[in-house]
């Protein structure tokens, strides 16, 4: 459990597996000047210059960050190393793994099976799967769909009991299946808490929310989600896992807590978390494609009708998707409040972050100002830092340069 992160995103706390490596030279030393980097694409303002001090402050390998707005891209910025040690530059159309991030996206494909007929939000798991019912804890059964996707099901924050984490990794058959075990694993133990009483951050009930998915669906969960919302929208560069080729450094790479940098493998070990988990968080994409998709929810609170692919989500689906049934976390996002976000009594943000603990991301949305920043970091440690700062500058800058009036924030929180 990584505490550090609890002050990000209102008490999310992301899990992952880390281990000691060797140190690795500072990357702050490492880096070119700015100047070398290759120009923001035509039509949108660079955020070069605002980044690359910050990387510099916080000694982080590289930094990226995106403002997207209802019309679209509107800065974008990519700076420092691929991976320490290494000369090869981060670049505006890398990838980068956004870990808990991908938790929304889950929850808007369950929203899109809705809107199909496919799935109900209510929609129990005992309902659904009627062959575990009998093996299911009483009180898992009545568990619903919108309850997984809110982290109110009385799933646990960790996966440790009866080695399920160990037996995740070596499951010998597809994400799929491995999905299931998961399912199979915690649901004959009682929950947590009784589903829709307690709010517990949870990576194992997002993944049995896309298990759902796959289930109703008929598809694996990651040809699913390519189907219908990654291609709709044009998001070419949506993967799983650790970005990259093993033995190129052809992408960025995560880094460890002590500045190393964990390669992607075949199997996918010491890079990422198990593929059993990636609806809960191994999506990885370009910081382009991340702001077309977070677009739509800018959009979409606006009251706007949303179309992805041959589905179109209504407004009241957003309403869903972006109100917490209690509490300040809904599906996939924590909501609150910020003076710059909008006039008073009008100032409700979107936020909410992603780690593996080799990677951060964390995303900001202001519908009332029609904009998000989007930032990026290939190190956790210290890039929970940096990437708040960068968010902070970001804000401020696109408040600049959009001349709203609100009074520039000192930092994203």
């Amino acid at each position: 459990m990584i505490d550090w992160l609890v002050r990000i995103t209102l008490a999310i706390v992301l899990v992952g597996k880390t281990a000691a490596l060797g140190l690795q030279p500072d990357p702050a030393r490492q880096t070119a000047p700015v100047a070398d980097q290759p120009p923001a694409p035509p039509g949108v303002r660079s955020l070069d210059g605002l980044l690359e001090p910050i990387r510099a402050k916080h000694k982080v390998p590289a930094l990226a960050a995106a403002v997207v707005t209802g019309d679209g891209l509107a800065a974008l910025g990519a700076v420092g190393v691929r991976a320490a040690g290494s000369p090869e530059r981060v670049t505006a159309s890398d990838l980068w793994h956004i870990g808990s991030d991908t938790k929304a996206m889950t929850a808007v494909l369950c929203a899109i099976l809705v809107e199909q007929g496919k799935l109900e939000w209510e929609a129990t798991l005992a309902e659904i799967f009627p062959d575990l019912a009998p093996t299911m804890h009483a009180d898992f059964r009545a568990a619903t769909v919108e309850q997984l996707c809110t982290n109110r099901a009385g799933f646990p924050n960790g996966l440790d009991a009866d080695g399920l984490w160990g037996r995740l990794w070596e499951h010998p058959g597809s994400p799929a299946d491995a999905r299931r075990l998961l399912l199979e694993g915690v649901t004959k133990h009682e929950p947590a808490a009784r589903p829709g009483t307690k709010f517990i951050y949870s990576n194992a009930g997002f993944a049995v929310a896309g298990h759902i998915c796959e289930t109703v669906a008929g598809k694996p969960y990651e040809e699913l989600i390519q189907d219908l919302l990654f291609r709709p929208l044009g998001m070419t560069t949506g993967g799983f896992g650790a970005p990259g080729t093993p033995g190129a450094i052809d992408q960025p790479r995560g880094h460890g807590k002590n500045g190393a940098p964990r390669h992607p493998t075949a199997d996918g070990r010491g890079a990422d978390n198990p593929p059993a988990i990636t609806p809960a968080g191994r999506v990885h994409l370009s910081l382009e494609d991340w702001a077309k998709y977070v677009r739509v929810h800018i959009r979409g609170e606006r009251g706007e009708p949303q179309r992805i692919g041959h589905v179109t989500l209504p407004a009241a689906a957003f309403r869903r998707l972006h109100t917490p049934p209690a509490g300040d976390y809904a599906f996939g996002w924590a909501r609150t409040e910020r003076p710059w976000a909008g006039d008073e009594g009008n100032r409700m943000v979107l936020t909410h972050a992603g780690s593996n603990t080799m990677w951060f991301a964390v995303a900001w949305v202001a519908p009332a100002r029609d904009f998000a920043v989007l930032v990026c970091c290939n190190q956790a440690e210290r890039g929970d830092k940096a990437a708040d700062e960068a968010a902070g500058a970001a804000i401020k800058d696109h408040l600049e340069h959009s001349d709203t009036g609100v009074p520039a924030p000192h930092g994203s929180r």
